[in-house]
């Protein structure tokens, strides 16, 4: 099926990643990077209306150096959002590196103000950027990693929920919640863990708005911290190794890529892996393609059982790999970005392809959320662009599970019809 969609180009201001602060409102966070490349760094507030336009409402300028926010979560209720920006290169020199960053928009909804800071990584490591920001269900936690470095945090406060971790191996490249546990996505493992108990004192209030006319720059709270004795541990409970992916080329190298649990059945976990076949004779790339898995998941029962996760269906998601995913709030559909400009939507359920937009963008895509109500679904890229695509009602309010059946039915009656001829 068909879908309307519109191209936004935003001149000078490559797009690294966007959330919804409400159903009709994104933040996006992009610029030049760290690199002196005269394009500022900024995080900017649009409106996006049910015809895909969009109305920029404000934005905030980064101050000279930092590093443009490379990502994002939105916590709608409270009208705040945590993001990645590393500090200034003067800073990391320094150790000094606040790269988690909270904020919140004013009542006016023309001004972003910074509430809380925390450095979470290595600054030795000049190179790692916060590269993962995702808020749990409730609102309450907020998991933050760069390439090696994780730590779980109360929101939004910023102050320590666990003990930071730091993999061995592999890279991080994402992290979701369910309301019991944790799942850290790396390349070569996804690790379950346990969720703390929050205590009184780890049980955050949401940023208050404040009356008044604001100043561009707000005054950060500094984030309250606990000694190292009083922060709990995260407890693993199951390891899960790259699977077997049906379908990919014998002997592909396969990464997990993304994972999301669904929004309202904690009991199905998507991921979206990466895999590169061994490079033909004659050819000068390796072939790649990414494949979306969904996994069965039991955690209800003894938390280290070793068949608690197992994977239940696969579908080639396109060739390319995969470079971001989501899933929509109703739990019904799934759309990612490709390194081949492409974006796509699968049906949560059966996996099958729905909707697929070729060359959406003139660069690999970066970012692609779904709006609260489902209904919308926005990509950025690199290429100094943003697309707003209109969800078809049919995709949003009913899963095409049910005609997929029907189809199905229909078919075996007429081929035991034609038997019986």
């Amino acid at each position: 099926m068909r879908a309307q969609h519109t191209a936004h180009p935003l001149p000078a201001f490559p797009v690294y990643s966007c959330a919804f602060v409400a159903s009709n409102q994104i933040i996006v966070g992009g610029g030049g990077g760290a690199a002196r490349s005269g394009i500022k760094n900024k995080l900017r507030l649009f409106d996006v209306s049910q015809d895909r336009q969009l109305k920029m409402l404000c934005e905030h300028e980064l101050e000279k150096g930092e590093d443009a926010p490379m990502s994002v979560a939105a916590h709608p209720e409270s009208r705040s959002f945590a993001c990645g920006i590393n500090s200034s290169e003067q800073h990391l020199e320094k150790g000094e590196n606040e790269n988690c960053r909270v904020f919140s928009i004013s009542e006016s909804g023309n001004t972003l103000v910074k509430e809380a800071t925390r450095g979470t990584l290595h600054t030795a490591a000049l190179e790692d950027y916060q590269r993962v920001t995702v808020l749990s269900p409730d609102g309450k936690l907020l998991a933050v990693a760069g390439e090696r470095d994780f730590s779980l945090l109360a929101y939004p406060s910023l102050s320590p929920a666990a003990q930071p971790i730091q993999i061995p191996k592999g890279e991080i490249y994402d992290a979701t919640f369910s309301s019991t546990h944790l799942v850290l996505a790396t390349s070569l493992n996804l690790f379950v863990y346990a969720l703390p108990e929050l205590t009184s004192e780890g049980i955050e209030k949401s940023p208050k708005k404040k009356k008044g006319k604001q100043k561009g720059k707000g005054k950060e709270k500094d984030a309250p911290s606990r000694t190292p004795s009083q922060t709990p541990e995260l407890r693993l409970v199951e390891t899960v190794d790259i699977p077997s992916v049906p379908g990919a080329p014998a002997q592909s190298s396969v990464t997990f890529r993304a994972a999301r649990f669904h929004p309202s059945n904690y009991d199905t976990l998507y991921t979206a892996v990466n895999t590169v076949a061994p490079r033909a004779k004659n050819s000068k790339m390796a072939k790649k393609q990414a494949y979306i898995l969904k996994w069965r998941v039991n955690l209800h029962g003894e938390k280290d059982s070793t068949q608690s996760i197992s994977m239940e269906r696969a579908r080639k998601a396109g060739e390319g790999g995969l470079t971001c995913f989501d899933v929509s709030p109703n739990g019904k559909l799934l759309a990612f970005g490709s390194s081949d400009y492409s974006l796509g939507m699968l049906d949560s359920t059966t996996l099958s392809p729905l909707l697929s937009i070729l060359k959406a963008h003139e660069f690999p895509i970066t970012t692609v959320r779904f709006s609260p109500t489902s209904a919308i679904l926005v990509s950025g890229g690199v290429d100094n662009s943003i697309r707003i695509v209109t969800v078809p009602e049919k995709f949003a309010g009913q899963t095409w599970t049910l005609i997929i059946l029907i189809v199905l039915t229909l078919l075996a009656v007429v081929v035991a019809i034609s038997l019986k001829r």
